[in-house]
């Protein structure tokens, strides 16, 4: 086994993608050997000491896919240090933070499988344009228009640095 860390994740408008590949810089910054991969790129974990994987949210859940990751690997995840984090746009809602608790809420499903060392909550992206189906567009522009959503990237680079500075020795870094 390297010295190696993974970061993983599962996205679907790419805001997750971008999320996974600062924490993937904040650990090479803080000299660490890592690779930044999606998760159905993902062939063998044996290669790395640690694992960061991370999801969009849609329906209050990690992706689909994002699960079955964890189901598949729980054993081998469960022997390495984990650490998990989600993206959504509860958090980019005017109070979103007085959402966090129950957000933290999502990640259940991913701590009965394996118990990270630790987690991280971001906000994500809004692009009504790419959002897969008519009937989702229209109910985001309605939620746009009665202020419950702003449509723009909602990323906070600052607190996904610091999540990844504080995670980093964490896992081993």
């Amino acid at each position: 086994m390297s010295k190696k860390i993974l970061i993983t994740y599962a996205s679907r408008l790419d805001a997750t993608t971008g999320v996974a590949q600062a924490i993937g810089k904040t650990f090479t910054e803080c000299g660490a050997q890592v690779d930044v991969l999606p998760m159905n790129e993902v062939k063998d974990l044996d290669a790395y000491q640690a694992v960061v994987a991370g999801s969009a949210v849609r329906g209050a859940a990690w992706l689909p896919e994002a699960m079955q990751f964890v189901r598949t690997n729980q054993k081998t995840l469960a022997k390495k240090p984990f650490a998990a984090f989600l993206v959504c746009m509860t958090l980019a809602m005017p109070n979103g933070e007085k959402y966090r608790e129950h957000i933290s809420s999502w990640l259940g499903p991913v701590r009965e499988l394996v118990r990270p060392v630790d987690e991280g909550l971001f906000a994500g992206t809004l692009n009504i344009s790419r959002v897969e189906s008519f009937a989702e567009r229209v109910k985001f522009r309605l939620s746009v228009l009665f202020g419950v959503w702003k449509e723009g990237d909602h990323r906070d680079w600052k607190a996904i640095h610091a999540w990844a500075e504080k995670v980093y020795p964490q896992l081993g870094g």
